[in-house]
């Protein structure tokens, strides 16, 4: 059950890649934050690199005008993956990252409400079956070829990033000490404009209805997929098996449907049944159901950040 030490290591409770370090990881605590700084929080595969690609859209005229040939991991590279060893204190203002992080290992001076989060989510099934198809395609993760046994390791937690479950209920549990926007994966798949402008509206940036609409345009999935830049396919050998996949590879909501048996998706609903009495939040199964708010625990003045829960 015990995830492998080749590709993973333990920090304070949480599961990291190998290609960082404990130091580096140790390091991020102290890290100094400017006010103008943005990050990018998510458990992996809940629209990380889309939402990049959106922040970059928003924030660099060159990028929306394709103007500037620059890879999208230089223009919001990875906090705690620093793989291209960039100086984060030589960035240009405002500087944004990305990071898989849980909310206690974030540089301390978040909590001081400097500096902006954007924290997306995604339904976990979704997760789940995105994750095990893209542990196939990046060399650096643990490939697990029997799903059930993927599954099991998921819900137990024994994976990179941990807990699914805790990541969210770390974040939507401490909404106050942030300055924090949440996002859904399965809102902004159903009116990216609206996204694109709540973005806009937390980091105080004006765009014109012209710039609106280009950032939409060409952050659609299906736009990104085709874009090099956007779809990190030029991420080196070591890293990706460009003969296995993609690293953007459908983006659609409900595809755990696809490959989950009844079965499975039944002890899936056992777990998360269970852990969801904890969790403030709605999960959007599929785009056609209806929704039903299983909890709300955030204040009345938070309850903008919950999203829907499917019952099956």
């Amino acid at each position: 059950m015990e995830p492998s030490k080749e590709f993973v290591f333990k920090y304070k409770g949480f599961y990291f890649g190998v290609n960082t370090s404990v130091e580096h990881v140790a390091s991020l605590e102290n890290f100094e934050i400017k006010d103008s700084d943005i990050f990018i929080a998510t458990y992996p595969k809940s629209g990380t690199v889309w939402t990049q690609n959106i922040l970059s859209l928003i924030l660099h005229e060159g990028h929306r005008n394709g103007t500037e040939d620059m890879e999208l991991m230089d223009r919001i590279p990875w906090l705690e993956y620093n793989i291209k060893n960039i100086d984060f204190t030589s960035l240009p203002v405002p500087r944004a990252f990305a990071t898989h992080l849980p909310y206690y290992l974030l540089p301390r001076d978040l909590r001081n409400k400097k500096g902006r989060i954007i924290y997306v989510t995604r339904n976990p099934k979704d997760v789940l079956v995105s994750y095990y198809h893209f542990s196939k395609f990046i060399i650096t993760l643990e490939e697990v070829p029997d799903f059930n046994i993927f599954m099991e390791r998921f819900l137990a937690g024994k994976v990179l990033a941990s807990s699914w479950f805790d990541h969210v209920a770390g974040w939507y549990g401490h909404v106050e000490d942030f300055n924090i926007l949440f996002l859904t994966y399965e809102d902004m798949k159903k009116d990216l404009r609206s996204a694109v402008l709540k973005i806009c509206n937390f980091l105080g940036k004006k765009l014109s209805e012209e710039e609106i609409e280009s950032v939409v345009r060409q952050a659609t999935f299906e736009n990104m997929k085709k874009d090099p830049r956007a779809n990190y396919e030029n991420l080196p050998d070591d890293i990706a098996d460009k003969n296995k996949g993609r690293f953007l590879r459908k983006g659609t909501v409900g595809d755990w449907k696809n490959m989950m048996t009844v079965a499975q998706s039944e002890r899936f609903d056992e777990v998360l049944n269970e852990k969801i009495k904890t969790l403030p939040i709605k999960i959007t199964w599929d785009m056609n159901s209806e929704t039903h708010q299983l909890h709300s625990l955030l204040p009345k003045t938070s309850l903008l950040f919950s999203f829907s829960i499917h019952l099956l």
